[in-house]
C-alpha cells in the first residue's frame, strides 16, 4: 500500500565569515585552547557581524537548500524557522525570511525549542507536507547564540557560535516501510521542571531585556546522555528501524563528550557519528542541519542513507528523528 512521506530533497548551510578561535577567547576570559578542547572538543566558532541578524543567516542557508533541491523561492508554500535568537520579538524570523527571499504569500512561523528546535520544526513541517497542506517547505535552524553570551563567564561563552542550516521538505510516495525515502519517525519530549538548568535570564515579560545564557553544565550533561538515548530508542521503534540499520548518526553539536556519551550508550559505531562541533561549536537549532550539510558536502552521507538525528536544549526539550535521505 502506497503512502505519502515527507522527504528531505535539499540541504544547505551558512556560517558567518568571522571566526573566533579558542586563543581569541583566551584574550578576554580566563581560559585556554587546551582547557576548552579537553572539556568540549570545540576549537573555534563563527560570529555574526553586528549588522547581520539571524534572518540573514537563515536566508543564505535557505538559498543553498533550494538550489540543492532544484527549487526556487516561488515554489515554497511553508517556512518554519527554529530559532531562539530572533531578529526582534515580532514579526517572526520566518516572515522576514519570506520577504527577503521573495517567497509568495505562504504559511510562515517560528518554532522555539532552543537546541531541539530543528527536530521540532522538522516534525511540524512533516505534519503539513505529509497531509497535503503544503507542497514545498523550508525548514531552517538559524541562531546567533553569541548575542546571548556573558563574555565574563568562561563556562558558557566558549561553547556557542552562530550559524544556520536549512532543508527543503517535499512529499514523496512510498510503500510504508523503512526502505522509503523520507521522514520515518519522531520522538519529542519536554520536562519543564528542569527550566533552571539551561535558560536565559531575561525577556520582554520579565526584565524587558535580552539577558544572558545560564547553564548548570554538569546536570545538563547527565540529563542529555540518558534522555537522548531514550528518545532515540523510542524514535527507532516508531520508525520501524533498529540502531544497526542506521547509516549515519547526526547529533546536536553541543559538546563532544555528550556526542560520545550518547553514541557509547547506544552502541553506535564511532565511524557512523557525524561530529562538526570542533569547527562551529554549539549553534543550537542550527547545529543538526549544519552537520548534515557538512557530511553531504564531504561525501560521507549520500542519497538513500538512513540518518538518525537528535538534540537536547533548554526547557528541557529533547527529541530524535529518523529519515532516509
Amino acid at each position: 500500500m502506497s503512502v505519502i512521506r515527507s522527504a528531505v530533497t535539499g540541504v544547505g548551510s551558512f556560517l558567518p565569515e568571522q571566526v573566533v578561535t579558542n586563543a581569541d577567547l583566551a584574550k578576554i576570559v580566563d581560559t585556554s585552547d587546551e582547557w576548552i578542547v579537553e572539556r568540549t572538543g570545540i576549537r573555534q566558532r563563527h560570529k555574526a557581524r553586528d549588522d547581520q541578524p539571524t534572518s540573514d543567516l537563515a536566508v543564505e542557508a535557505a538559498r543553498r537548500a533550494l538550489s540543492d533541491a532544484g527549487r526556487t523561492p516561488q515554489d515554497v508554500d511553508l517556512i518554519v524557522v527554529a530559532t531562539t535568537t530572533p531578529d526582534m520579538t515580532f514579526p517572526s524570523v520566518a516572515s522576514i525570511v519570506q520577504r527577503k527571499l521573495g517567497v509568495p504569500t505562504c504559511i510562515a512561523f517560528d518554532v522555539q525549542a532552543v537546541c531541539s528546535g530543528f527536530v521540532y520544526a522538522l516534525s511540524v513541517a512533516d505534519g503539513f507536507v505529509a497531509r497535503g497542506n503544503a507542497r514545498c517547505a523550508l525548514v531552517i535552524g538559524a541562531e546567533e547564540m553569541t548575542r546571548l553570551m556573558d563574555w565574563t563567564d568562561r563556562s558558557t561563552c566558549v561553547l556557542f557560535g552562530d550559524g544556520a542550516g536549512a532543508v527543503v521538505v517535499e512529499s514523496r510516495e512510498g510503500q510504508g516501510t523503512k526502505a522509503d525515502r523520507g521522514l520515518l519517525g519522531f520522538a519529542l519530549r519536554c520536562d519543564g521542571s528542569k527550566t533552571d538548568l539551561l535558560y536565559v535570564d531575561g525577556g520582554p515579560a520579565t526584565t524587558g531585556s535580552v539577558g544572558h545564557l545560564r547553564m548548570a553544565g554538569n546536570q545538563v550533561f547527565r540529563h542529555a546522555v540518558v534522555n537522548i538515548a531514550e528518545a532515540i530508542t523510542a524514535c527507532c521503534q516508531t520508525s520501524g528501524i533498529e540502531i544497526a540499520d542506521v547509516d549515519w548518526f547526526v547529533p546536536h553539536q553541543a559538546n563532544q563528550r555528550i556526542i560520545k556519551g550518547v553514541g557509547d550508550r547506544l552502541g553506535l559505531d564511532e565511524d557512523k557519528v557525524i561530529s562538526t562541533v570542533a569547527m562551529h561549536a554549539n549553534t543550537s537549532a542550527a547545529s543538526i542541519p549544519l552537520a548534515l550539510d557538512a557530511a553531504i558536502q564531504d561525501g560521507r552521507i549520500k542519497r538513500g542513507d538512513l540518518v538518525l538525528a537528535e538534540a537536547m536544549g533548554g526547557g528541557l526539550t529533547w527529541g530524535a528523528c529518523a529519515f532516509r535521505l
